[in-house]
């Protein structure tokens, strides 16, 4: 697993403005693109405010992915990519969540891969989960999370 950190300072010196995902886990046979938001945590200030299904909120979670992709090109990283943006808010259940899914997803390229329907995919899978539908995962759970403070 490796932070954005080094992806946000090399964008930074080429001049190039960045909105990557928070972090990014590599195993064997796939990358992980991961984007986290918790407005449940504790002392957050109107976590009401949030609006998971916003257009704004949207666009921003996809760009993170185009963003994160480019970089992860140009380091020729070439496994398939799953997208999962763990999001925690107050009144968030699955049912919810499986909606900023089907939301997000329309945003993301899975209908331009079939479009044009040759060569690599840009994106295998797209996931919207909580922190614990994350650890119970058979999958991402081998990566364990718990809330930032």
């Amino acid at each position: 697993m490796w932070a954005t950190d080094e992806i946000n300072a090399k964008y930074h010196t080429a001049k190039c403005s960045l909105s990557d995902v928070d972090w990014i886990m590599e195993t064997k046979d796939k990358l992980f693109l991961v984007e986290y938001k918790n407005a449940k945590v504790q002392g957050a200030k109107k976590p009401e405010a949030f609006k998971p299904k916003d257009e704004k909120v949207l666009n921003k979670v996809a760009k993170k992915f185009y963003d994160s992709l480019h970089y992860l090109t140009l380091l020729g990283k070439e496994k398939p990519k799953e997208y999962v943006y763990i999001l925690e808010y107050p009144y968030g259940d699955s049912s919810s969540r499986k909606m900023v899914r089907n939301r997000l997803k329309g945003k993301l390229p899975f209908t331009l891969q079939e479009n044009i329907g040759k060569g690599k995919r840009l994106i295998e899978k797209v996931e919207v989960l909580s922190i614990a539908e994350w650890n119970a995962n058979d999958q991402y759970g081998k990566f364990p999370i718990r809330p930032c403070e």
